[in-house]
């Protein structure tokens, strides 16, 4: 099999493309990725679980897309013949609102229990990328990093902040390999987010 640079091979979630009018017909069709493992649950919600409303999740520009960010020193590029299926910023908060379904004692507020919540969790996504530490021949590793906020309502002071960062190296300088570190780096941030939230939003 050859490397990512030659070619690109099916992965993780990998989804074909049917029923599509391509005006390059020879141009090899984008194979679609998925990411959103849910972390490990930490237990059921307890009967007094407190609400906590979430604000829509502020992505970094460059990876919000639907395109695979990838950062080789000073250099930014996109995988070619690879994206994700929905934007990442979208299915990053797909598995948001997942973390928090069974895994701690606070629940998410929906669009009827906002006047109940009692915090607000704001998340800035500020990496979400593979970078290519030792050159482009070797494996990459995934970057997943977060800034975190929790506001106490209706005040609206700040109860705490925090910024999480998760690595995982790829286990080999493929598309699969790679989305498959993505996803590991997000869930365990997501983990992290979820324990420190219940923490503090008590």
């Amino acid at each position: 099999m050859k490397p990512i640079a030659k070619a690109f091979t099916a992965g993780l979630a990998a989804l074909t493309l049917t029923g599509c009018i391509s005006l390059f017909p020879k141009q090899e069709p984008a194979r679609l990725y998925r990411f959103g493992s849910v972390p490990a649950q930490a237990g059921a919600h307890a009967p007094g679980s407190v609400n906590v409303a979430v604000a829509p999740v502020d992505f970094n520009a460059a990876a919000a897309g639907d395109r695979l960010l990838t950062v080789t020193g000073s250099e930014v590029a996109y995988i070619a013949s690879a994206r994700w299926a929905t934007p990442a910023r979208i299915q990053f908060a797909d598995a948001l609102a997942a973390a928090f379904d069974g895994a701690s004692n606070v629940s998410i507020a929906g669009r009827r229990e906002l006047r109940s919540a009692s915090a607000l969790l704001e998340v800035n996504v500020t990496s979400f990328e593979v970078r290519y530490l030792q050159g482009q021949g070797a494996a990459p590793t995934a970057v997943v990093g977060l800034n975190a906020t929790l506001v106490k309502l209706p005040e609206r002071t700040i109860i705490a902040r925090r910024t999480f960062v998760q690595q995982q190296p790829a286990s080999e300088n493929r598309v699969s390999a790679i989305v498959a570190a993505l996803d590991g780096a997000n869930s365990a941030a997501l983990g992290e987010l979820v324990a420190w939230t219940d923490q503090n939003a008590r």
